[in-house]
């Protein structure tokens, strides 16, 4: 899996998987990209480590790739399915999950910061937040209770039903991210905080304890993904 490959690149440092995602655009969720992060995900879970995804600079993720998105409903519905469980498996992964925040994070790109333990954001005129109602899309359910318990109850009202976008100081305020610093320390420092908790946190009690806070809420929402499907449709 490396650059010649397709947009996403694996390394180990130490107890950490370091997960690289750079399509050289806006860092889309294709089928491809998200087929290359699942098996990031398998390879660095038979490894037992942490993890830790980090973006180009200037990009994290736009989101889902709009040209499949907007092709009809079963090509958006079918993207939306692996999209979520993607998400799922960040929210349940048995290790620490740290995202390093390169830019802009939109739709799924925003949600996804919702999966994961710490976030580190760039500082710079970077666009954060769920902008699904504007561009024509539902947020789905699992996309809500994904968000629900990472975002202050206002900014929560807000990113769902108002679409309100974030530059990364006030996305720190509202619970996107977590630290703010600057481009240059992104990767470094999201490195340092996920070799931190590899190092600090006891596996087997971790394993335990993300199962008892999360299974149960992933349960329940990859059992409401069919209602989520059946509902979903792209507006022009």
């Amino acid at each position: 899996m490396d650059s010649s490959e397709g947009p996403i690149t694996y390394r180990a440092e130490g107890d950490v998987a370091v997960v690289s995602f750079d399509d050289g655009k806006v860092n889309a969720l294709t089928h491809v990209a998200l087929g290359q992060l699942e098996e990031a995900l398998d390879r660095a879970e038979a490894e037992a480590a942490a993890l830790l995804v980090v973006g180009r600079d200037g990009k994290f993720s736009a989101g889902f790739d709009l040209s499949v998105m907007t092709a009809g409903p079963t090509q958006a519905r079918e993207l939306l399915e692996r999209g979520a469980r993607l998400g799922l498996r960040l929210f349940e992964y048995p290790l620490p999950v740290v995202l390093g925040v390169t830019g802009h994070a939109l739709a799924m790109g925003g949600i996804l910061l919702c999966c994961a333990d710490v976030r580190i954001a760039a500082a710079g005129p970077y666009k954060i937040g769920l902008n699904e109602v504007r561009i024509g899309m539902p947020v789905p359910r699992f996309a809500v209770e994904l968000c629900r318990s990472r975002l202050t109850p206002p900014a929560f009202t807000q990113a769902m039903h108002l679409a309100t976008i974030h530059d990364p100081d006030s996305a720190l305020t509202a619970g996107f991210v977590d630290e703010v610093v600057p481009m240059a320390d992104v990767a470094d420092r999201s490195l340092e905080v996920a070799a931190e908790l590899a190092g600090a946190l006891h596996r087997t009690p971790f394993r335990i304890t993300r199962a008892n806070c999360n299974g149960r809420t992933a349960e329940l929402l990859r059992a409401s993904l069919a209602e989520d499907l059946a509902e979903f449709n792209v507006e022009g």
